[in-house]
């Protein structure tokens, strides 16, 4: 088959790769790909503690691979095709004969494009696909490291810079339709007994550095969930500007200081010093105030209800407008939630008779209803609300 990664490009522009870990990065670059910007921080509406055993003993809440993928279909409508451990030149073969990217997990210490390479082994993610010019990677990861940073881009390989990879998990992801934002109200789901388990393991583990050293892991990867889900809060009440009350902002600043302590704690542990007492009480109560912050939705619940049109306000009618507000925003590369405002299409340099063409068409085939013929003329075409009254 004809290589056609000269011809995919994914866009990072709409990604917020600072919220997002080395997993969860390039399926957020894929779900905009297919339906638009924003699309990714649905993978904050769920805020949660979990955690799984490591092979040293310590919890982690990092889960693995699997429960990442098993949540895309309800958060950001992407389905596995298939997904397979491969050997590298097996790897090459089944996307070169795919003809399109495929997500590929491999560990970090092979991949040349990160500050990781040669120093330290940990799971990574990316976009692989082959062009007539080399490998085409496409990665959206943003992270300080004590390697130097890793930023986001794209980069053509020639095959021996990836001669490193034994073996990588490599999965083929295809669009299967997005749920309406009404159906993903933020949620937040916390059993005080797991959290006391994890922070106990991290008192209680008798090798302290290498307690502290994953304890700066940790704190990092709740950090950025939480900065995730209260990025995603915003969006559901149709927010433009981030965080919407001093209470969230302030929140996400103490987690940042539980960052940095814990990451000094860490570099004074190193060189043989003394541990600073309260590490782990400091992660206690700012774990213990999410509940506080994040525990009721149904303000923004009210807030999206309110600034939708008259016409919009049962819930059938809601789920109609987000629909139509991200198959139009899909099309046209734009995030649904200013055109749920009353945007006109015709506003985004993007819009054309062609996209507009393509808007109502996958609204018919979606809705399975073919629209009257009548109704489609342009003044009844330009925003949202419009296509809903032709669309009930």
């Amino acid at each position: 088959m004809a290589d056609t990664a000269e011809r995919e490009h994914f866009a990072l522009g709409s990604v917020h790769s600072g919220l997002l870990d080395c997993i969860q990065v390039n399926l957020a670059v894929l779900a905009d790909h297919h339906y638009g910007p924003g699309t990714h921080l649905r993978l904050g509406a769920p805020l949660g503690f979990r955690s799984w055993e490591r092979a040293d003993g310590l919890p982690t809440v990092d889960p693995p691979l699997t429960e990442q993928l098993a949540a895309l279909p309800d958060l950001l409508g992407l389905r596995v095709v298939r997904q397979q451990r491969m050997p590298r030149t097996d790897m090459l073969a089944a996307v070169r004969t795919a003809g399109r990217a495929h997500y590929v997990v491999a560990d970090s210490f092979h991949l040349p494009w990160l500050p990781y390479h040669r120093q330290t082994h940990m799971e990574h993610s990316f976009l692989l696909a082959a062009g007539p010019d080399g490998w085409h990677v496409t990665d959206a990861y943003r992270s300080e490291t004590r390697w130097g940073p890793a930023a986001p881009g794209h980069w053509v390989l020639p095959e021996e810079d990836l001669a490193g990879i034994e073996s990588a998990e490599v999965v083929e992801l295809e669009p299967r339709g997005l749920r309406p934002v009404l159906e993903l109200p933020p949620t937040l789901s916390v059993d005080d007994a797991d959290v006391a388990a994890y922070l106990g393991a991290y008192d209680d583990y008798a090798d302290r550095a290498r307690a502290v050293e994953q304890l700066t892991v940790e704190t990092w990867l709740l950090a950025r969930a939480r900065k995730l889900h209260a990025a995603y809060r915003a969006r559901f009440a149709g927010r433009a500007d981030g965080p919407g009350t001093e209470a969230e902002r302030e929140h996400l600043r103490t987690w940042d200081k539980v960052v940095e302590q814990t990451y000094l704690a860490h570099r004074r542990v190193s060189r043989g010093r003394a541990e600073p007492p309260g590490l782990v009480d400091r992660l206690r109560d700012v774990l213990a105030a999410d509940r506080t912050v994040f525990g009721d939705a149904s303000g923004l619940s009210a807030s999206l209800s309110s600034s939708s049109s008259s016409s919009s306000s049962s819930p059938d009618d809601d789920a109609l407008r987000h629909h139509v507000a991200a198959v139009a925003g899909a099309v046209l590369g734009v995030d649904g939630a200013a055109l749920l405002g009353g945007a006109p299409f015709d506003s985004f340099a993007s819009f054309s008779s062609f996209r507009l063409i393509e808007i109502v068409e996958r609204l018919e085939s979606e809705l399975d209803r073919e629209f009257d013929a009548d109704d489609l003329v342009p003044e009844n075409l330009r925003r949202v609300d419009d296509l809903c009254r032709i669309a009930r």
